[in-house]
């Protein structure tokens, strides 16, 4: 337990020192700063559309509280207050209608007995609960996962095919000299600078030309070099020492040995980072999806979340709730491979 003593080290020792308060001031406004928006997130994504709507805001996910009351309908249920009485005290009431600023409101063990209630002299009663249907209805009834799917399989598929031509553009690269392999890097490194904007039209072009318009390759395959990647890649191989690669060739070792048993594998860092990269970039990837893509069964997940704002209504609900669910992965890659983060970025700084 060495992270306790470390963390309630003092540079005033037994005393606190100035720089103590600003140090954990300054870490304690970063914490809420950087997991405060994902915390509210979280916690919003089980309220009810009705909580999401009003103000002020609330961090806890609540439900009014309702009784069985006999109307002239048939039996109700009614949503609780506690209600501020003329001749003074207070009574729980439940609210029949509500009309302006005013509300009817009778005693649940009364129903007969109507009294209106100005909205301001009234206080919900609500207790701590989760609106699961927010993650169950879109899954069941909206076929998100069937858009869930969709962006599993174009985030893997896009990610494989990107580490393999990337890490093979920058074996050639790193490993052979050749003329004009310095100018090929460059034309590579300065593709980064076109906007996607300049890209579209062009790679409409081409997708449609293919056939692959309405098709999960047709999101793929325009995305799967990257100048980033193979700059990066590039950068890693560079610090592979040659003579161990001339001592494989030396042992008769094939081109395509050298690179998949031991360049690879000295690249895994590298190759963890753009993994990441990757990841990251398909997933969360709207545009290009939106632009190829028309039939709603190939919809992506980010699409998808698109369909809940309508002109006319945006269900909030629905969003929050599967904003959670497409972090998930991502997070999950990210703990998996988080360890090859520090060491594969590091190392495309040396040659």
């Amino acid at each position: 337990m060495r992270l306790i003593p470390f963390l309630a080290r003092r540079r005033g020792g037994k005393g606190w020192h100035w720089t103590d308060i600003v140090t954990w001031v300054w870490l304690a406004a970063g914490l809420v700063v950087i997991f405060g928006p994902a915390l509210w997130l979280l916690l919003s994504s089980f309220k009810t559309p009705a909580q999401l709507a009003e103000f002020p805001l609330s961090i806890l996910p609540y439900a009014s509280q309702t009784a069985l009351v006999e109307t002239k309908g048939g039996p109700k249920q009614l949503p609780l207050f506690t209600v501020d009485l003329p001749e003074g005290g207070t009574a729980v009431m439940a609210e029949l209608n509500r009309i302006g600023i005013m509300a009817n409101m009778v005693r649940p063990e009364a129903p007969d007995q109507v009294l209106k209630v100005n909205i301001d002299a009234r206080k919900p009663l609500r207790e701590m609960a989760f609106a699961t249907e927010n993650y169950t209805k879109p899954l069941k009834e909206f076929d998100f996962g069937r858009y869930l799917w969709n962006s599993v399989f174009v985030t893997v598929a896009a990610t494989l095919i990107t580490l393999i031509t990337n890490s093979m553009a920058a074996f050639a690269l790193s490993k052979y000299e050749f003329r004009g392999r310095n100018s090929v890097m460059l034309i590579i490194v300065a593709t980064l600078m076109i906007p996607l904007s300049v890209n579209l039209v062009p790679l409409y072009s081409v997708v449609s030309w293919l056939g692959l318009l309405n098709n999960l390759w047709g999101v793929i395959l325009p995305t799967v070099a990257t100048p980033t990647g193979v700059f990066m890649l590039r950068q890693y191989m560079l610090t592979i020492l040659d003579e161990l690669l001339e001592a494989a060739r030396m042992d008769k070792a094939s081109e395509w040995q050298i690179y998949w048993r031991i360049v690879l594998p000295l690249t895994a860092p590298a190759l963890a980072v753009l993994a990441i990269f990757s990841v990251v970039w398909r997933w969360n990837d709207f545009l290009w999806p939106l632009i190829v893509l028309s039939r709603k069964e190939l919809f992506t997940l980010q699409i998808g979340l698109n369909t809940f704002a309508g002109k006319l209504n945006v269900q909030w609900q629905f969003i929050l709730a599967m904003t959670v669910v497409s972090i998930i992965p991502v997070l999950i890659v990210f703990i998996f491979l988080q360890r090859f983060t520090t060491a594969g970025i590091a190392g495309t700084g040396l040659k």
